[in-house]
């Protein structure tokens, strides 16, 4: 299956603040609003916000997310928790600290439950170097 594109829809109670959380405070650009739907886009991808309860999602599902995990890659994840964590004073889940798998990074939560871990990639140890597949 070719697929031509890849994004994920949070099903969310509150679309309008969610949305507004992504557009104010991460960046994002709405490319298409409606009461039930935001499609947001930035220069690294794209993430839209549904209304759990929306008849397009089948009986049994409609529920908001839990659980979800959504991955930031940025240039400097410490410049980014102070403008995140210090100055807009944003629910911080994880504080800032750099790992042995090569990242230094903090999670922050998003309206309706989401975590945002904030990545800035770093050199693994020696120990998880050998993990990562070889680039050309």
């Amino acid at each position: 299956m070719p697929v031509t594109s890849l994004y994920p829809v949070v099903m969310v109670e509150d679309v309008a603040a969610s949305a507004a959380f992504y557009r104010d405070h991460l960046g994002f650009r709405s490319a298409f609003e409606s009461e039930w739907y935001v499609s947001l886009a930035s220069d690294a991808g794209e993430l839209a916000i549904l209304h759990h309860a929306h008849e397009t999602i089948p009986a049994g599902f409609r529920q908001a997310v839990a659980g979800l995990l959504l991955n930031l890659e940025v240039t400097d994840a410490a410049a980014e928790h102070r403008r995140l964590v210090g100055t807009l004073g944003l629910p911080e889940r994880l504080s800032l600290r750099d790992e042995e798998f090569g990242q230094r990074h903090f999670i922050i939560e998003a309206p309706g439950g989401v975590l945002v871990d904030v990545i800035e990639p770093i050199e693994p140890s020696p120990a998880f170097a050998a993990a990562y597949a070889a680039t050309e």
